[in-house]
């Protein structure tokens, strides 16, 4: 694997944040910041019809960083929005983009997004090619867009897409049948049926948008599995749910990436098993950072401003990714 620099200071969970559990919960809900950047909306239009909705946020270098939120989410998710905040102070470009029908992305889409949207990536980047040609690309996905984002890396689509130069991937679902079954057990389950709220609404809004039909039967306490075998399968062009989970989890694909990566993944994910990263032998243009402490997504530490670790350690590996040889004909000054 990939050999970079760690962060100088790693994530130190304050009192209140010890488990895995409240760093996911608190990580979600404690206020933060909420910066405001000059941009301007865009479409980018799919081959098959559909839209995907996404902002321009212009910069002075020569990066142009793209930002993909996970399940349930859109492009004004926390995460995204401090992302979108530590890429400008870097001068950088930045395009955040709505999976299809989320966010501002509502009304634009009739299939579904899931974690094999690796191809609506590879459009992204395409579209940014041709957008913007002088601009080198870093990626940055999350959860549910971080397993899309390897497995586009990893050549494990049903046809080839195009790439960004380097990414980042934060807390990737990469065996999607193994998390089905974690975040089913115990607290876990909570967030699934959180999980379950948003996509069961994402459902709604489709069919009174005139979108789709009213057929997919679906109910608040189904299990995640439940819901793939009901609608994203469906929806997605899948037998059945294990078909979707072998199709599309990006573990099998981690060992052709040749696009300089990092994996960022916390040990106590509650329903992320962290060990499938490290059993599915990276290749050698990966990097893989695994923390003792983090959560899903939530990196609360007592020694940062706001308590957040994760843009600091987002920060630190673009800055790493960006001076690496492959990168460097292009003169980038982070």
């Amino acid at each position: 694997m990939r050999k970079l620099a760690p962060p100088p200071l790693p994530c130190r969970p304050p009192w209140w944040a010890r488990t895995g559990h409240l760093q996911t919960i608190l990580g979600n809900y404690l206020p933060g910041e909420s910066p405001s950047h000059p941009s301007e909306p865009f479409r980018l239009p799919l081959p098959d019809g559909d839209e995907l909705a996404g902002r321009h946020y212009p910069g002075e270098t020569g990066v142009l960083v793209l930002v993909f939120h996970g399940l349930g989410g859109d492009d004004q998710a926390h995460y995204v929005r401090r992302t979108v905040a530590l890429a400008r102070s870097l001068g950088h470009h930045v395009w955040t983009l709505n999976h299809r029908g989320c966010g501002a992305g509502r009304g634009l889409a009739r299939r579904p997004y899931h974690s094999g949207s690796g191809d609506d990536l590879g459009a992204a980047f395409a579209a940014a090619r041709t957008l913007h040609p002088d601009l080198r690309q870093l990626a940055v996905g999350y959860s549910l867009s971080a397993n899309a984002l390897l497995l586009n890396l990893g050549g494990g689509l049903p046809e080839p897409a195009a790439q960004p130069d380097a990414a980042i991937a934060v807390n990737p679902p990469l065996d999607l049948g193994a998390c089905s079954r974690s975040i089913h057990a115990g607290l876990s389950r909570l967030y699934e049926l959180r999980f379950i709220n948003r996509c069961r609404q994402a459902i709604r809004e489709r069919v009174e948008d005139g979108l789709i039909q009213d057929i997919y039967r679906t109910w608040p306490l189904m299990s995640l599995r439940e819901f793939d075998d009901a609608y994203t399968t469906k929806a997605g062009g899948f037998t059945n749910a294990d078909d979707y989970y072998d199709r599309c989890s990006a573990r099998p694909h981690l060992s052709k990436i040749t696009v300089p990566t990092v994996i960022l993944m916390a040990k106590d994910d509650p329903f992320i098993p962290w060990e499938h990263a490290a059993r599915a032998c990276p290749s050698e243009a990966v990097h893989l950072h695994l923390e003792p402490v983090g959560g899903h997504m939530g990196y609360l530490s007592r020694n940062l401003p706001g308590h957040r670790w994760l843009p600091y350690a987002v920060e630190h590996y673009a800055k790493e990714l960006l001076r690496t040889e492959v990168l460097s004909e292009t003169s980038i000054s982070v």
